[in-house]
């Protein structure tokens, strides 16, 4: 019989496969043997895992994947990538996606409500991939996406109240899909969608001032590279 596990297909309707294919195999090329991998979120991330369980089947590699959500967690176990933790390992490399990336390389991540442990992974490895494709690329930070901020429940009066203080226009409690009430993350936080006239170089190191803020999905100055799925 098969288990759960096994038949766990993709949620959402992937966009753009072919090029996010052609980006899923050159991270798949990067990995070497003996790698410990930090694992994002996303259609393309969930891509290149697939590419590299691959080349785990054809080549006998050795590696391990830290995730960054029960989601991903679950597909590593499908296909046979062996996990891991910050307790024992830190990554060698990370590849993510993201809602957003500006010309300075700033990103909006958090769609997925696990911008915490993506930020903490992309803190702890030296090297870092962003694949997107090219409909996540815009002239400004909050273009298509409000910014996430992911907050502890009993603090929301509190957050909300600093973070119009800081400027946001819009703080909005995000909701569930298939369930009733707010989103819960990773973590059993809440989630507000915050839309800011202008996102500053401080902005994300305000926010995360903010007592009750657990995280913001504002990455702002980080080493990172971008990797582009061109759309066909």
């Amino acid at each position: 019989m098969d288990s759960l596990i096994s038949t766990l297909k993709w949620s959402s309707e992937i966009i753009n496969p072919g090029g996010k294919q052609k980006v899923a195999q050159q991270i798949a090329a990067m990995v070497k043997d003996g790698d410990v991998l930090g694992v994002g979120s996303g259609s393309t991330v969930y891509m290149a895992l697939l590419a590299i369980a691959e080349r785990i089947k054809a080549e006998g590699l050795n590696i391990l994947a830290i995730p960054t959500s029960l989601e991903i967690s679950m597909f590593c176990s499908q296909l046979g990538i062996p996990l891991t933790t910050l307790f024992e390992h830190t990554p060698d490399w990370l590849f993510d996606g993201a809602d957003e990336v500006d010309p300075n390389n700033w990103l909006i991540k958090g769609r997925g409500g696990a911008m915490f442990k993506e930020k903490l992974l992309i803190r702890s490895s030296t090297l870092n991939y962003i694949i997107v494709d090219d409909s996540k690329l815009v002239p400004k930070l909050g273009t298509n996406f409000p910014v996430p901020v992911e907050v502890f429940p009993q603090a929301l009066l509190h957050v909300e109240s600093e973070l119009k203080k800081l400027g946001a226009n819009s703080v909005v409690l995000r909701p569930a899909k298939g369930k009733d009430g707010p989103i819960v993350t990773e973590n059993n936080n809440l989630i507000f969608d915050c839309r800011f006239d202008e996102i500053t170089d401080a902005l994300e190191r305000e926010i995360k001032a903010i007592t009750g803020v657990i995280e913001s999905g504002l990455f702002i100055g980080y080493d990172l590279h971008i990797l582009t799925a061109e759309n066909n």
